[in-house]
């Protein structure tokens, strides 16, 4: 187990994909581990779910800080705990360039639609846009993240169908499910892409 991937994790909501991360480590078919989770609202669910299974769940406050101080005093915490890939989970702040440079290919976003369809809307926001377009189908995309809001490389994407009886609730449950198993299929890419460029040392 030497070699499991370790990941830092950003959530400003629920964090009902990091469970699904725990879940799927605990058995054993996901190859990693959640060193640290930090959030930028103090009552977020993430911050319970990571105490729930005894990984640090850290509150930063960005009040009276410049996004760059807030981003950099981040990154320190997110190196502290020895973190090689950073997953944003439900992270409503927008990033600077500095932390995406830092993080450059080891920083991966999800986001509730087909990208490039829909890109820069957020949560329930993408859903009703979604369903006022009459679209058949949708679903999520994993992608890296770069100073261009929702417009790094895709590196995994996950669909379903839009039944006609759809509401934005029920488009959201059915797109939430796909973006655990869009995640865990991200991070084992990038654990296999690790190991290949440590062979090759």
């Amino acid at each position: 187990m030497a070699n499991r991937i370790k990941l830092g994790i950003l959530g400003s909501t629920n964090g009902t994909d990091l469970q699904a991360i725990f879940d799927t480590t605990s058995i054993g078919e996901l190859d990693a581990k959640v060193n640290v989770v930090l959030s930028n609202r103090k009552n977020a669910y993430i911050l319970e779910r990571a105490k729930n299974h005894n990984v640090p769940a850290i509150f930063i406050s960005h009040k009276g800080k410049t996004k760059t101080e807030f981003d950099s005093e981040m990154t320190t915490i997110l190196k502290s705990h020895n973190v090689e890939l950073v997953l944003l989970i439900g992270f409503m702040r927008i990033l600077s360039a500095d932390f995406c440079n830092t993080w450059r290919d080891r920083l991966l976003n999800v986001h509730p639609s087909l990208l490039p369809k829909y890109a820069g809307g957020m949560d329930t926001n993408v859903h009703e846009k979604v369903l006022k377009n009459g679209e058949t189908e949708t679903g999520c995309t994993i992608h890296f993240v770069t100073d261009e809001v929702d417009g790094g490389p895709i590196l995994v994407q996950k669909k379903c169908s839009v039944e006609p009886d759809e509401t934005v609730e029920t488009l959201k449950t059915k797109v939430q499910k796909l973006e655990g198993r869009a995640f865990i299929e991200a991070i084992k890419l990038i654990s296999r892409r690790d190991a290949k460029n440590a062979k090759k040392l």
